[in-house]
């Protein structure tokens, strides 16, 4: 919410395009790496809402879907810290909401019961993987190892945009979903795990599933 987005599938992100050529060819990788993807029946996306962005950030809502979108986890997380207002008013979770919600010790079995041996989708995975080992450091758990591959650099390529630094533009998730017609999750992590998977699909032009 990246890592190498195509570590299974054999490639990763790439400089962005200079001639019209070099942009069907970013968004030709994108399409593949997408249908590979959604042909994976271990395929999982995931998402999570957090207390911040930098290195105490904290966990407060996790959600994993499957590759047909069935739910196998969808649960608020109690932290450590109070959530801060700036971070309640992204996602609308407030101290309240998660008071008598499990730790993420007590989160984290079911979270490797729904990931374990699964190629991991996020729509940017740097931040998510970089989170989920963080919660599981402030527990003194062991952090999972997986293939976890980023659909929001996967969307860059397919839209072939150059971006400032030399690499394709990248797009908020919002922003990715009207590019299909999919509503907007609303920055809760069982809705942007769902439209996580329909842009994947989107992507892949296998159609595109409802987030509703």
């Amino acid at each position: 919410m990246g890592s190498t987005w195509g570590r299974r599938a054999g490639y990763a992100p790439r400089r962005a395009a200079s001639t019209f050529a070099g942009a069907v060819e970013a968004r030709e990788r994108a399409i593949v790496w997408a249908r590979a993807a959604v042909a994976d029946s271990d395929i999982v996306f995931l998402d999570t809402e957090t207390t911040g962005l930098d290195g105490t950030a904290e966990i407060v809502d996790i959600a994993v879907v499957d590759a047909s979108g069935s739910i196998l986890l969808d649960t608020l997380v109690r932290p450590v810290r109070s959530i801060p207002l700036i971070a309640s008013g992204i996602h609308g979770i407030r101290d309240a909401d998660v008071a008598a919600a499990p730790t993420w010790t007590e989160v984290y079995p079911d979270l490797e019961d729904a990931i374990a041996g699964r190629r991991v989708v996020v729509y940017n995975a740097s931040f998510d993987s970089r989170i989920v080992s963080q919660c599981c450091a402030a527990s003194e758990l062991a952090a999972p190892i997986l293939a976890w591959q980023c659909a929001m650099l996967a969307f860059a390529e397919f839209c072939a945009e150059p971006g400032r630094s030399g690499g394709f533009k990248w797009h908020r998730l919002d922003l990715a979903a009207s590019r299909f017609g999919i509503k907007p999750g609303g920055h809760r992590a069982l809705a942007d795990a769902l439209v996580c998977r329909s842009v994947v699909l989107g992507m892949a032009e296998l159609g595109v599933a409802s987030a509703d």
